[in-house]
């Protein structure tokens, strides 16, 4: 086993370089990425969604009581009724996070295939420039040489 100061060099060499770094931001990215689909979804789809339903429908708060607790009498709100302890298939939610899950990927496959787009692009050719004319020194030195030769 190396001593303390390898195994620091170690991790800091792995911290700093490779993938980590990339797989850090990425994270952090996709944290923040995700609250904007889960606002896109509820503020933006779900009105979209109640408006061609006819109505206000809030999926979160669909569900199905498998079970109700004995003697409960209270609201039949998904909060309610789960906070009391009943058995809940709740579908609603369900919906709601694969709606989530659905934009996202569709996003980050469109977001994927740009930048394979622009990885495949073929840099513009630069047409190869004119060489420079040889200087008046240098064409005078092989009028030198060649007359030499002779």
């Amino acid at each position: 086993m190396s001593n303390g100061k390898g195994f620091l060099q170690e991790f800091r060499d792995f911290a700093v370089k490779g993938n980590a770094v990339d797989l850090a931001v990425g994270v952090i990215i996709g944290a923040a990425f995700g609250k904007i689909v889960d606002s896109i979804v509820k503020d933006l789809v779900m009105p979209v969604v109640n408006f061609i339903l006819g109505g206000s429908v809030d999926f979160t708060n669909k569900f199905i009581v498998l079970s109700m607790p004995e003697g409960y009498t209270g609201p039949q709100t998904y909060a309610d009724l789960n906070q009391a302890g009943a058995v809940l298939l709740a579908w609603g939610n369900f919906v709601t996070i694969l709606i989530n899950f659905v934009l996202l990927a569709l996003i980050i496959f469109w977001m994927v295939k740009l930048v394979n787009k622009a990885r495949q692009q073929p840099e513009p050719q630069v047409a190869p420039a004119e060489p420079a004319p040889t200087p008046e020194d240098i064409v005078l030195l092989r009028e030198i040489r060649d007359s030499l030769k002779k």
